[in-house]
């Protein structure tokens, strides 16, 4: 990809994403520059990656090909205001901010712009992320092939119409919370039947790993493969029982949907 790529924020996601593309080789590190507020971040960007940091938004926004909005959603309108002269007519724009839709963005721009907005996930961070992308009506395909093929440096990436944004949220940005929460639970009992803590949290993440690996390669569906493991009147059918009696399904399916409400409340 022969394209200077800005970001404006340069926080954990944005070196998730800079880690992503280095690492599949879509683009080299002069190709990159990010912004930070402080000189610490500035100088880990710089350590960690060898790009071109700086505090100065102008610059990036002037020269990036490809510019992602990086900060937290209460900055946007300020950083838009201070960067929307700078930004190139040609320049595809990649917001990564929860809550902020195509409309509130082109209205902060003021002015037609390329915009694509994406909603990534924290294992971005380990190069697992599942990120949703939706485009306004001056993306052109080339663009948005040009945005999933960086998202899909550090992980999968769907195009998805923004109407679908706030399911999103529920399914993938906000789900890596409950697994956790699942992780910890198995990891409780495994303590509670003998197993040190650290040994516990690795059978319990390992297992979970595994079973999602399972459904994205084999395209089996999750209720086939969870019989598979259920033999008749074995220990696993019981654990399942159990799970049902208590209400496993209900449960996340009402925490996922109370948080997809949540989403569209605050949009």
């Amino acid at each position: 990809m022969n394209k200077t790529i800005g970001f404006i924020g340069g926080g954990n996601m944005a070196s998730a994403i800079i880690g992503g593309i280095l690492n599949s080789g879509l683009a080299a590190k002069e190709q990159i520059i990010a912004t930070a507020r402080t000189e610490q971040t500035i100088s880990s960007l710089q350590e960690r990656f060898g790009i071109t940091a700086t505090r100065d938004n102008h610059a990036a926004a002037r020269q990036s090909d490809i510019l992602f909005l990086a900060v937290k959603p209460y900055l946007f309108e300020q950083i838009i205001a201070e960067i929307k002269d700078s930004v190139r007519p040609e320049t595809l724009i990649i917001s990564i901010a929860a809550g902020q839709t195509i409309e509130k963005i082109e209205a902060a721009f003021a002015k037609n712009i390329r915009l694509v907005r994406a909603m990534p996930n924290t294992p971005a961070l380990v190069g697992e992320a599942m990120s949703a992308l939706c485009a306004n009506q001056n993306v052109t395909d080339n663009d948005l092939a040009e945005a999933m093929a960086l998202f899909n440096s550090f992980g999968k990436c769907e195009a998805v119409p923004e109407s679908m944004m706030d399911t999103v949220i529920g399914v993938s940005g906000s789900s890596p919370a409950y697994v956790y929460m699942f992780i910890e639970a198995m990891s409780d009992a495994a303590v509670a039947d003998g197993m040190p803590r650290a040994q516990s949290y690795k059978f319990a993440a390992q297992a979970v790993l595994g079973a999602a690996k399972m459904v994205l390669e084999t395209g089996t569906h999750p209720g086939a493969l969870k019989d598979a493991v259920c033999s008749p009147g074995g220990t696993t059918i019981e654990a399942v029982a159990t799970l049902e009696q208590r209400g496993l399904r209900s449960a996340v399916i009402a925490a996922q949907r109370g948080c997809v409400q949540k989403s569209r409340d605050m949009t």
